[in-house]
């Protein structure tokens, strides 16, 4: 990932306004207590690191400013796995309460102040996947804020957005380094995975990849591209017998016994009736980040940022349901 996709469910800090990383009134950051939740629910720092997009000394160093802040050892360690300690359990449990206070004191602040139009760009996962929740809270905080949803692929919400279409784009992340004039925020990483039907029982992927039948993942798209080069340099000469670029349309396929797929693990929701199941890929798993593109000083980025900090805020607390 480029230094340009710097940030993970936070508002990265700009010149002259101050950063919305909240702290409680012993200086806690919640990026912190959000990287403790996940390596208790995980097991593992490897784990943790994994679905946040870091690495695990990036997670351990969260891991002991947070301690540092306590002063107490919330985990304990033994070899690879991770346990919270008897202190680290007692945080655990305030932990949703705190994070939902700190929702409510950031509404007191800004939510009579949020009003206008925004358009935002959206691939289809992020519609039907992301969206719809934050799009729910957006609106139960800020009634006054009207949004406007364009469907597209990344590429094409990415012209649209730097040419002024668009205020805002929920797209996968790009590979190449954004122009000065633009921002994007992380909002999720997911892991590429082999998708089959739910009734295959062979469990080596590279098994199933040489006797089967392949719908390729459309390397037009972003993602796409990530598949295609991953299935390459497994060495496989693929039987490809479908190339799309709709994730729920591969689904549907694979469902069907019509071939596997090589498909990011996207956030839901699965096709109603698809029978599928996925498998881990087993070597230099590739991945895609999805999140919010706008530009830095257009006249609603200010809106952009409010949508961006209430998906961050949404998106904490499905990581802890």
């Amino acid at each position: 990932m480029n230094r340009t996709v710097a940030r993970q469910f936070s508002t990265k800090e700009k010149q002259g306004k101050p950063e919305f990383k909240t702290k409680g009134n012993l200086g806690l950051d919640t990026d912190n207590l959000i990287t403790f939740k996940i390596v208790a629910d995980k097991g593992s720092m490897a784990a943790a690191a994994r679905e946040l997009g870091l690495t695990a000394n990036a997670v351990a160093l969260r891991l002991r400013a947070l301690e540092e802040e306590f002063g107490k050892a919330l985990v304990a360690r033994a070899g690879r796995v991770v346990r919270p300690t008897a202190a680290g359990h007692a945080v655990l449990q305030q932990l949703p309460g705190f994070l939902a206070d700190l929702r409510n004191l950031r509404t007191a602040a800004l939510g009579s102040e949020i009003a206008g139009e925004l358009r935002i760009g959206a691939i289809a996962t992020a519609l039907t996947g992301l969206l719809p929740s934050i799009l729910e809270a957006s609106t139960k905080l800020y009634p006054h804020l009207r949004l406007h949803l364009v469907p597209g692929t990344s590429a094409e919400l990415f012209t649209m957005a730097t040419e002024g279409g668009i205020d805002a784009a929920a797209i996968v992340a790009p590979e190449f380094d954004l122009p000065k004039m633009l921002e994007f925020s992380l909002w999720r990483r997911e892991t590429f995975v082999l998708m089959v039907p739910a009734d295959e029982l062979r469990t080596s992927v590279f098994d199933i990849l040489a006797a089967s039948p392949l719908i390729l993942y459309d390397r037009e798209q972003w993602g796409g591209r990530l598949a295609a080069q991953w299935i390459e340099n497994t060495g496989i000469a693929a039987d490809i017998r479908f190339e799309l670029d709709a994730l729920d349309a591969i689904a549907v396929l694979v469902g069907r016994g019509l071939g596997v797929s090589v498909v990011p693990d996207w956030a839901g929701p699965r096709p109603e009736g698809s029978r599928v199941r996925v498998l881990p890929l087993p070597t230099a798993i590739p991945s895609r980040g999805i999140g919010l593109l706008y530009q830095r000083n257009a006249p609603r980025t200010h809106l952009a940022e409010v949508l961006d900090q209430v998906a961050g805020t949404v998106l904490k607390e499905q990581m802890l349901a």
